[in-house]
């Protein structure tokens, strides 16, 4: 019997590169990318559902025929007329990646408008991935539909995963972010933040102080990224360190730690250790950053 997965947020086209004035048009987005790693990483025996919306465009049609040529589940992707996909450009200045973003007509900020589509999409699902961009692009009242459908999916067996992603610019005040944020974690079995993300914002001194925070909410599992320094995996329980492997070329920090969240998810969902699915989510992102783009070839990280 199939198990299912379903990811839930905004697909973009990405155009990375920018050497010369050259770049190259991918398609990406933070809950894709973990949605892409889960599909790379796990066996046939799963499905990896991605749920958003897109709309009736040239490059809409692309996307979902990307996804559905790269066995990433394409039937909850609700179409929205007179919407397009949003856009993002890279490019690399003094060694680290910056973001110019077009997307304030996204189909996918509309997403969470329909509750039966919602309801659908997680209909069934063993885990149910989004994260703290999927939020940030509703309005407020979409917010809450999608917070509902996650807890039905829950109350209905699904566990459910969360990556804060905090991006300040897509939020109308710090307070606002901090609020929704906490309020959506307390809903989840697994929260993957980043501290070096959260630290100005909760006043987190340590990584530690970051999994205590988010142990107190009553989340299970919290899995602390920290860029290129060690990842704490806490528990009620059980407490794991774990250091990325050492000597990887930075090539394009793009979707690291989106790729993390799928790799550390994967091994998980397939029967592994914290300290196993730590050292898997390091390695898989230590492939990633050596490369241009979000998404590599899936053969390179399995």
């Amino acid at each position: 019997m199939t198990r299912r997965i379903v990811s839930i947020g905004e697909c973009m086209i990405e155009m990375s590169g920018g050497e010369d004035r050259t770049y190259r048009l991918g398609y990406a987005g933070d809950t894709l990318n973990t949605a892409w790693y889960l599909r790379a990483l796990l066996g046939r025996d799963w499905s990896v559902d991605y749920a958003t919306a897109l709309g009736e465009d040239r490059y809409s049609g692309d996307i979902r025929a990307f996804l559905a040529d790269n066995d990433i589940g394409t039937g909850h992707i609700q179409t929205i007329p007179e919407r397009r996909p949003g856009l993002y450009m890279i490019h690399q200045e003094r060694g680290d990646r910056h973001f110019t973003y077009w997307r304030d007509t996204s189909a996918a900020k509309l997403l969470a408008d329909d509750r039966d589509a919602l309801a659908k999409a997680v209909e069934g699902a063993e885990l149910v991935y989004f994260s703290g961009i999927t939020l940030a692009i509703l309005a407020p009242r979409a917010r809450g539909r999608l917070l509902g459908a996650i807890v039905r999916a829950r109350d209905n067996g699904a566990r459910i995963a969360f990556d804060t992603n905090l991006r300040p610019a897509l939020w109308t005040s710090p307070r606002v972010m901090a609020c929704v944020l906490t309020a959506a974690a307390s809903l989840c079995d697994i929260v993957l933040p980043t501290h070096t993300d959260e630290a100005p914002l909760f006043g987190d001194k340590t990584i530690e102080d970051t999994a205590d925070r988010y142990l107190e909410l009553g989340v299970e599992e919290v899995v602390v990224k920290d860029g290129g320094k060690d990842a704490l995996v806490a528990t009620a329980g059980e407490r794991v360190r774990m250091a990325p492997a050492s000597g990887v070329e930075v090539v394009d920090a793009t979707g690291a730690g989106d790729s993390f969240n799928g790799a550390y998810l994967a091994a998980r969902l397939s029967g592994k250790s914290l300290a196993e699915a730590a050292e898997a989510a390091h390695r898989t992102a230590g492939i990633v950053i050596g490369h241009k783009g979000a998404l590599v070839d899936p053969a390179l990280v399995r």
